[in-house]
């Protein structure tokens, strides 16, 4: 064989252009004919995408009869001539074929010919004709402008096949292999020589997930219907305390305790005595209530207080919450927790003194990290459930790495080292994330040892990490929440506002489907008396709650003869605190959820029940927050 005669692509093969009006004289015909109601489709694009669907749903006689009725081809005749000349291996045809199409870059042409010249130089290989394969590399594929990587890897594999005996190839090997180098030709082929794969299904769920993420309320994995636009209500978040259905106010107390009953009775001018029916909020806490986390499976939620111990609750399959273990052996308030990512095992830290590692399933402590002079800041795990680390709040300790006996794996301390005030572990392990010296977040990728520090205008309190380990969100004093991109690729975060922070730490979170919301509490306070009255007013007299809100002493003369179980308690009726929840879409909160009594200073959301809400407060107490039950009773 001479050295140019297997292919002549610079001269041979015929030109496209003899092909291109083959087809179906109708396939020209009204190409301009708009369809829709707007109308902004062309029909014969919009024809030709259905038959494309129809054939890869396997309908193809159906999609043959719409080709024949409409006149529309499915494949273009440069598509087919294409697709005949290199499942017949006329190499020389395909060349010219492909440098007589005008539309294609320089890049995409040359990626194509490489694909086509590929094919030609394994069947050559398959026959035994090695001086071939080896011109067609030197002389055809070597000048071609691709990735120089993809010519190696290439002339690798023919050395590697040769060697190794196996480049021959049975005709049904051959055959399958055109098919799938032809297959890798139509991706790279631009419309309208080629539709993109599976096109008229990428438009749909494009408007779908268009229409999801419009709808500020969407937290579900259910199916969405075509036949029907999305939306979802409030009642796919939580917004309300949860309660079990139960028969009396009185039971109602005992059980549940989704928010006080309230009852108002006017002794004088000057005072106000409050009538308090504890219903179950969760109560086990004698202290303030400074951290919740649930496990990573939802099916526990751990709370530590300052009354220097922390809970194990367990969620049972009803939603509701039920202790399992309270851990005492702190000396200190228990100002953070941690679940290990296999939830076998809980890290808890002592406010100003040391870090214990707990068995979930028994309720023991395994170990004690550090000593009396160790100041733990916070604590995080790597997914292996094997290491963890901790931050100190004292420089000249730094951040610890230590396996779960207590033996030290790594440490960043030293001069350089400012006091650690937060950190954590993104979940796929990657990146160790700390606030630094109050207006520094230092990522740092475990792996390399690359680093990146944003800095901030105002102190920042708290850091959170999404699930997907994409973003970081950061609590500011400034009252404001920042969510940055963990990659780095952002000049500016993502802003949220609307609660208030000025003094205290706020803990906030990401949650819902797919992280797409995120949780804070508060300091800032508003009246419940008016709200809590007007409860109050519908649970015990089993009235429709009033048009106008009634005053302290109809509500009290109204409430009084049905109030004999309350606790009495007398003085000024408190203030309430907040929790906000926004989408991430969004810098103003979506929801604003009213319930405690005082600061709210920590909120997790159940990774698992996308509908439920933990909230701890100064109130001593614990709420858990679920949908609507007026107008939901499921939840997904």
């Amino acid at each position: 064989m001479e050295e140019m005669g297997i292919l002549k692509y610079e001269t041979g093969g015929s030109s496209p252009e003899h092909h291109v009006n083959q087809g179906n004289p109708k396939s020209m015909e009204n190409l301009t004919e708009m369809h829709g109601p707007k109308p902004l489709i062309k029909k014969h694009e919009f024809v030709r995408i259905i038959i494309q669907c129809l054939d890869s749903l396997g309908y193809k006689k159906s999609a043959s009869c719409l080709e024949s009725e409409s006149g529309i081809l499915y494949k273009s005749p440069e598509a087919k001539l294409l697709e005949m000349q290199v499942l017949n291996a006329n190499w020389e045809d395909s060349i010219g074929i492909l440098n007589g199409i005008e539309d294609l870059t320089d890049e995409t042409r040359a990626s194509a010919l490489f694909l086509v010249l590929q094919q030609c130089l394994l069947e050559c290989l398959s026959r035994g004709d090695d001086s071939s394969a080896l011109a067609i590399l030197r002389k055809r594929v070597s000048p071609l402008n691709v990735d120089r990587e993809k010519v190696h890897n290439l002339a690798v594999s023919m050395l590697s096949l040769k060697e190794m005996g196996l480049g021959k190839m049975d005709d049904c090997s051959i055959r399958e292999l055109r098919k799938k180098s032809f297959v890798e030709l139509e991706k790279l082929l631009p419309p309208p020589i080629m539709l993109p794969e599976r096109r008229l299904e990428h438009l749909v769920e494009t408007a779908v997930t268009a229409q999801m993420d419009s709808c500020v309320y969407h937290n579900s994995f259910r199916e969405i219907s075509l036949y029907e636009d999305h939306y979802c209500g409030r009642d796919q978040i939580p917004t309300e305390t949860v309660q079990l259905q139960l028969l009396s106010a009185e039971a109602l107390s005992y059980y549940i305790g989704i928010f006080a009953l309230v009852v108002v009775s006017y002794l004088n001018k000057s005072r106000i005595e409050l009538s308090v029916t504890n219903m179950k909020i969760l109560t086990e806490h004698k202290n303030e209530v400074w951290f919740v986390q649930f496990s990573h499976n939802g099916e526990c939620l751990a709370s530590s207080s300052r009354d220097c111990a922390a809970i194990i609750w367990k969620v049972s399959e009803n939603g509701v919450l039920i202790l399992r273990h309270r851990l005492q052996s702190h000396q200190n308030p228990v100002s953070f927790v941690a679940w290990s990512p296999d939830d076998t095992m809980l890290l808890t830290c002592g406010n100003g003194e040391v870090l214990k590692l707990w068995d979930v399933e028994t309720g023991t402590c395994k170990h004690t990290f550090g000593d009396d002079g160790f100041i733990v800041s916070s604590c995080a795990w790597f997914p292996d459930s094997k290491r963890i680390v901790c931050g100190s709040s004292d420089p000249e300790k730094g951040i610890y790495m230590w396996d779960c006996d207590g033996k030290e794996i790594k440490a960043w301390r030293g001069m350089r080292m400012p006091k650690v005030l937060d950190l954590a572990v993104t979940p796929d392990g990657e990146n160790l994330i700390s606030i630094f010296s109050e207006k520094e977040i230092r990522i740092l990728n475990v792996g390399t040892n690359a680093e990146r520090v944003i800095s901030e205008d105002y102190s920042i309190t708290s850091l959170s990490v999404s699930r997907d380990s994409k973003f970081l969100i950061v609590n500011l004093n400034s009252e404001e929440i920042h969510m940055w991109d963990v990659a780095g690729k952002w000049k500016k975060p993502l802003k949220y506002t609307g609660h208030k922070q000025n003094k205290y730490v706020i803990r906030s979170c990401f949650g819902g489907f797919n992280c797409t919301f995120i949780a804070s509490g508060s300091e800032n306070s508003q009246c419940l008396l008016e709200s809590c009255l007007c409860n109050t007013w519908m649970l015990l007299n089993g009235l429709p709650k009033p048009q106008s809100k009634p005053n302290s002493i109809q509500a009290c003369e109204r409430i009084k003869p049905k109030a004999r179980s309350v606790i009495i308690v007398q003085g000024c009726f408190p203030t309430g605190s907040m929790v906000y929840i926004w989408n991430r879409r969004n810098s103003v909160p979506l929801e604003v959820l009213s319930g405690h009594l005082m600061t709210v200073n920590c909120v997790s959301w159940n990774p698992r029940r996308h509908q439920m809400l933990a909230s701890a407060s100064d109130d001593h107490t614990i709420r858990i927050w679920g949908p609507s039950r007026a107008s939901n009773t499921t939840t997904t």
